[in-house]
């Protein structure tokens, strides 16, 4: 995964396991711009408002990106990123941490952790599973 912006965030210090980062409305805020994503719903007429059925509008756009390995790896990192961002805004407790390989991951209030990214270049390359089922699921976590 190439996120070039994570490099200084993955430099950081590390909080202790289970606490919140020094400016959890920063990396929020860093990890919810999704660029490509954006320009691609933006295309299509859909708005990402940071709600839940954003996440549905994204599941009907058609593929196209995945002829073009770079930009299907790209929009699927912006995918994540942005099931991600709907998840820690909407649900209570939930918060972004840095996973074991240093990339983010979203810990619901439960504390299940969750490698949005991961998720995202699943439906990125699939369609599977859809970003709307993902935080159906998380909710009821």
């Amino acid at each position: 995964m190439n996120l070039p912006f994570l490099d200084n965030w993955r430099k950081g210090p590390r909080p202790a396991s289970g606490t919140a980062w020094a400016d959890p409305e920063g990396v929020a805020q860093l990890l919810s711009d999704c660029e490509l994503l954006r320009a691609r719903a933006h295309l299509t007429g859909i708005e990402l408002d940071g709600s839940p059925r954003s996440l549905e509008d994204l599941d009907q756009l058609l593929p196209v990106w995945r002829e073009d390995p770079e930009e299907r790896v790209r929009l699927g990192n912006d995918a994540g990123l942005y099931l991600g961002t709907v998840l820690v805004r909407t649900l209570p407790g939930a918060r972004w941490e840095p996973g074991h390989d240093g990339g983010p991951v979203v810990v619901l209030g439960s504390g299940r952790r969750m490698d949005v990214v991961a998720t995202g270049q699943q439906w990125a390359a699939g369609g599977s599973p859809e970003l709307s089922q993902v935080y159906a699921e998380a909710s009821e976590s």
